[in-house]
């Protein structure tokens, strides 16, 4: 069965078979399938009601997805305490590509959430911070959706060791695609050297993973990429992939 097949079965078969009957064959049928591949059937499949999701981190993914569908939304979650440099990144992907990104924010400004939980949340309790000002904003904007594009890849961190280029999100009840689950940082650098993919200047500070300002801090040579995030606080994933 060829991907094409799969495709056109989805689509004549839409109306009975549910999402997790979707999931369950397209996990199966695209595992040794290319990231284009991956997302070409996630665009055939679910057309406008699909998006994918951006840290702003690099273009990587979103130069993938616009190649296949353009125009795509690409989802930001502006948490109020990003770092210029990302703020930056986004506002320039936004003159590059063609996407539309959509900035996602929480019901409270930073100024709100200190009023009434108290100055430094991210320290004192960074799992509420992160579900406050990622998770609970994300989850109210893929709401119009029945599918999401993630760019998270097995080998970053054990916690997503097991991750499926197509699986289900049952926290969201929807379909979540991973197409460069695959991926090792040496086909990410080749990929965007090769296609000149715009990049969060802070990579080239020793930030090789970049979230939130007060909870990211700068790496070590030899150390784990994602070392930096949370440092000391025992905390290694903020809430939106678990």
């Amino acid at each position: 069965m060829t991907l094409v097949d799969i495709e056109v079965g989805l689509r004549e078969q839409r109306g009975t078979l549910d999402l997790q009957d979707i999931v369950e064959s397209a996990a199966v049928f695209l595992e040794e399938a290319s990231a284009r591949e991956i997302i070409r059937w996630a665009a055939a499949t679910f057309g406008d009601r699909l998006c994918l999701t951006s840290s702003m981190s690099d273009a990587l993914l979103i130069d993938l997805v616009s190649r296949v569908k353009p125009g795509v939304d690409v989802l930001f979650i502006d948490t109020g305490f990003h770092f210029a440099e990302t703020i930056g990144t986004r506002d320039a992907v936004q003159q590059v590509y063609d996407v539309n990104v959509i900035n996602v924010r929480g019901p409270r400004t930073v100024e709100e959430q200190e009023r009434e939980l108290g100055p430094r949340l991210f320290g004192r309790n960074p799992d509420l911070c992160c579900y406050l000002r990622k998770v609970e904003p994300l989850n109210r904007a893929l709401e119009p959706y029945l599918a999401w594009i993630s760019g998270i890849r097995r080998d970053e961190a054990a916690t997503r060791a097991d991750t499926k280029v197509v699986e289900w999100d049952a926290k969201r009840q929807m379909v979540k695609v991973n197409p460069i689950a695959k991926w090792t940082q040496d086909d990410v650098d080749n990929y965007m050297a090769d296609n000149g993919v715009l990049i969060n200047p802070l990579h080239y500070d020793n930030y090789p993973s970049i979230g939130c300002a007060p909870c990211t801090r700068q790496v070590a040579e030899g150390e784990d990429p994602r070392s930096g995030r949370w440092a000391g606080l025992g905390k290694v994933e903020c809430g939106i992939h678990l």
